[in-house]
C-alpha cells in the first residue's frame, strides 16, 4: 500500500509541478484540484439525545489533456478516500476510489475520432460489511485493493460534439477482473472461480484471482459548468460481456455536482449508481444475488485547484 501511495503521490507533484512549467500555449492542458471535505455532530448534556459523530473525505482529481494536429490524448485521475466515525464505534470507512481513465483519439472527421481506451478502477483499502451482529462476531471483510480490481482495454469510435462532452462506444474491450485477495477469490468473490474443497472441508484448489471478459464498452462524459459557481460532471459507463449472459449489462453511472462558495470553500453532492451481474450481495432477509447498487454523498469543506 505504501509503495502504490508513493507511486500515485509522485506522479500528482510531477503533474502540478509539470503544469506550473508549461507556456500558455503549449499542446498540453493540465488542471485538477484537491479536496477535503467534512462534517460533524457534538452533544454534550443534550436533552433530546444523539450520538457524537465525525466524517472526514479527501478528493484529488487530475486531467492531463494533449492536443496536437490530429492527435488526442486525455488522461483523467480520480482519487477518494474518507472515514465516519458515530459514537462509540470504530471509524469505518465511507469513501474509497481509485479511478483512471485514458483515451488516445487520432480525428476521422471534425467530431468523429478512432479511439483506443485504456482504465483501471479500483480500492485503497479494505472494506467490511457491518452486520447486525457485529459486536458479537466482528465485521465480514467484503473488498480490498485490488479485488476487486478492474483493468479494460478497447478500441473503437468516439464522438466529441462539444469540447465538454463525448460518448465512446467500443465493440472490441477486454476487461480483466482481479482479486488478489486470497480469502475474497476462495469465496468466488466478483465472479472469479471458488476454491475447491474436499469431501473434509480441506481446501484442495485456490480460488482463481483473475476473470477475463470480452464485450461491448460504452461511455457517456459530460463535464461543465453549468451555471456560475456550480460544476456538473457525470460519467454513465455500460458493458456487455459476449461470453456470460450477454443481456445483463453491467452499469457504473457516476455523477457528482460542485458548488463553490469563494475561492477555497465549496460544497459537493454525489450520487453513484452501480450494478454489477457478478457481484452477489446479501440482502436483509439473506437472499443473495446481483443488486443495484447505490452511494450518495453530500459534503462541505476546503478546495484547492491548479492548472497550466
Amino acid at each position: 500500500m505504501k509503495k502504490i501511495l508513493l507511486v500515485i503521490t509522485s506522479f500528482v507533484i510531477a503533474g502540478v509541478m509539470y503544469a506550473q512549467d508549461q507556456k500558455a500555449d503549449s499542446a498540453w492542458k493540465i488542471n485538477g484540484d484537491v479536496n477535503l471535505m467534512f462534517s460533524q455532530t457534538s452533544f454534550s448534556n443534550w436533552a433530546s439525545g444523539g450520538e457524537n459523530s465525525l466524517t472526514v473525505n479527501g478528493f484529488f482529481n487530475f486531467y492531463a489533456g494533449y492536443t496536437k494536429g490530429k492527435s488526442k490524448w486525455e488522461n483523467i485521475l480520480n482519487l477518494a478516500y474518507g472515514q465516519t466515525k458515530t459514537g462509540e464505534q470504530d471509524y469505518r470507512k465511507n469513501e474509497d476510489k481509485i479511478d483512471f481513465l485514458s483515451t488516445y483519439g487520432l480525428k476521422a472527421s471534425e467530431k468523429w475520432y478512432y479511439s483506443a481506451n485504456l482504465s483501471f478502477k479500483s480500492q485503497f483499502a479494505e472494506g467490511f460489511d457491518y452486520h447486525d451482529d457485529v459486536d458479537s462476531i466482528g465485521p465480514e471483510k467484503i473488498s480490498n485493493f485490488m479485488a476487486p480490481g478492474y483493468l479494460s482495454a478497447g478500441i473503437g469510435m468516439e464522438y466529441r460534439p462539444y469540447d465538454y462532452m463525448s460518448f465512446y462506444i467500443s465493440p472490441i474491450t477486454a476487461r480483466w477482473i482481479f482479486v488478489t485477495d486470497q480469502d475474497l477469490a476462495d469465496a468466488g468473490a466478483f465472479g472469479v472461480e471458488p476454491a475447491v474443497y474436499d469431501a473434509n472441508g480441506i481446501k484442495t484448489q485456490d480460488g482463481e484471482t483473475i476473470r477475463q471478459e470480452f464485450g461491448a464498452y460504452f461511455r457517456f462524459i459530460f463535464a461543465k459548468e453549468i451555471v456560475k459557481n456550480v460544476s456538473f460532471n457525470t460519467k454513465l459507463e455500460l458493458f456487455s460481456d459476449y461470453l456470460d449472459n450477454p443481456q445483463n449489462v453491467d452499469v457504473n453511472w457516476d455523477n457528482m455536482l460542485d458548488l463553490k462558495v469563494n475561492s477555497f470553500l465549496s460544497a459537493k453532492v454525489g450520487l453513484q449508481l452501480v450494478y454489477d451481474d457478478n457481484t452477489n450481495i446479501t440482502d436483509k432477509d439473506g437472499n443473495v444475488g446481483p443488486r443495484t447498487q447505490m452511494k450518495q454523498l453530500l459534503a462541505v469543506g476546503i478546495t484547492y485547484k491548479f492548472n497550466n
